[in-house]
């Protein structure tokens, strides 16, 4: 285990870093690296390995982390949340994101509508009391034509009139029409019960014009797609959704257009934290896997970490680690406690935390060498889940864009 530089961790936190961790050691690492070579159809399928992990996940209470104690969830903190999903992120970061995601249906129905005391009954607390993943969220963001431009709130663009989501909501007296398409980027999508769902439902407004509902996914006109065929986090299941006349009641729709703009920024804030700390993790993963196989692998008739190039290189990849954790913890610890969360600080958590993953994984798979290249070592897949880090929740040039947006808004200058 690493050196933990903040000394004000109090032993429960100690003791919750060190179980995760064995947890994501013997079960997630192993499982992750299995589900990375089976059929995606399989892999689905009830009674898999996938399956048994999700509910290996549920009995530990990974699910319910969001969910206040008063609705029996653990209510915990921000650093606690940090601890556990950088402990999943090193283990597996698919699996890890599927949980991460599992939870969005419950939890930001109590964050943006936490008076229907009706919704809490029907989603939240059967959410919670389930230990056999019954219940699986997702987040309906994504469209074929739309991806990162539905993440822009606070900038202009996010106001254009000729631009919105294809996903279409009518409001028909005491009911909801969904129509439209969520494309095969849906984490969750092929295997979820319920959605937090992104809609538009006045056009005129641009993407600021849009709704999140929470929709069930067993109603009649809803569809889903095969299983997406990627080049990494391959265990964590993502498929197309389609909605054809679906209706829903009008108290679904949790947020309307009215706050729309206000609710994707926090959305986007929590979510840039989440991938923020589960990719110091993907970033520790790679560096712990290179500095162990430096230390036994001889080349010039010594191990490669006497070799003063390796040094460095493992010098570097240290230091992006440890200023990952610092700075997704930082992040984590502000933005989920401070109403607005300032969307900068997540987007940049964000951005610099996947682009250190991925530049640690570049470098563990060069310091392996050939054998790095091969699928009996974890580097390989480590670097191809860490590659998707730099498109998935808003690809790094977008979020640097919704970033600079927020600077020049709030930026105080003395």
């Amino acid at each position: 285990m690493y050196l933990e530089l903040n000394m004000r961790l109090t032993d429960e936190q100690e003791d919750l870093k060190e179980s995760v961790h064995k947890f994501s050691q013997e079960v997630i690492r192993p499982a992750g690296e299995k589900l990375d070579q089976m059929d995606l159809d399989e892999m689905i399928q009830e009674g898999s390995l996938w399956w048994e992990c999700k509910k290996k996940m549920r009995e530990l209470g990974f699910h319910t982390t969001f969910i206040p104690e008063s609705l029996g969830g653990t209510g915990m903190g921000p650093v606690e949340h940090h601890i556990i999903w950088e402990e999943l992120g090193w283990g597996s970061v698919g699996l890890a994101l599927s949980q991460d995601v599992d939870v969005y249906p419950a939890s930001w129905l109590l964050r943006m509508n936490p008076g229907n005391q009706r919704l809490i009954d029907e989603f939240v607390k059967p959410y919670v009391n389930d230990l056999d993943a019954g219940m699986i969220g997702c987040w309906g963001l994504t469209e074929a034509d739309h991806g990162s431009d539905i993440l822009m709130a606070g900038t202009p663009q996010f106001r254009e009139p000729k631009i919105s989501q294809s996903m279409k909501a009518r409001l028909d007296e005491d009911e909801w029409v969904i129509d439209g398409t969520k494309s095969a980027w849906i984490s969750n999508g092929p295997v979820a019960t319920h959605a937090l769902l992104f809609v538009s439902i006045d056009a005129s407004k641009g993407m600021a014009g849009g709704g999140i509902a929470v929709v069930p996914l067993d109603l009649p006109g809803v569809s889903r797609g095969r299983v997406l065929r990627k080049l990494g986090q391959l265990d964590l299941p993502q498929g197309e959704l389609y909605f054809d006349n679906v209706r829903i009641p009008r108290d679904y729709m949790i947020v309307g257009p009215d706050r729309y703009e206000f609710w994707v920024e926090q959305v986007l804030s929590v979510a840039n934290c989440g991938m923020s700390s589960l990719f110091t993790g993907v970033a520790r993963a790679a560096f712990e896997l290179a500095l162990g196989y430096a230390k036994e692998r001889v080349q010039g008739g010594r191990p490669l970490a006497e070799h003063q190039l390796i040094q460095k290189k493992l010098f570097d990849m240290f230091v992006k680690v440890e200023t990952a954790r610092a700075y997704s913890r930082a992040a984590v610890e502000y933005c989920f406690t401070a109403i607005p969360a300032p969307v900068q600080y997540a987007v940049g958590a964000k951005v610099y935390c996947t682009q250190a993953a991925f530049e640690n994984a570049h470098e563990a798979l060069q310091i392996y060498g050939g054998y790095g290249l091969s699928k009996e070592y974890p580097v390989e897949k480590i670097l191809r889940d860490a590659r998707a880090a730099l498109i998935e929740d808003g690809c790094s040039e977008v979020l640097s864009l919704i970033g600079a947006s927020a600077i020049l808004r709030s930026y105080l200058l003395y």
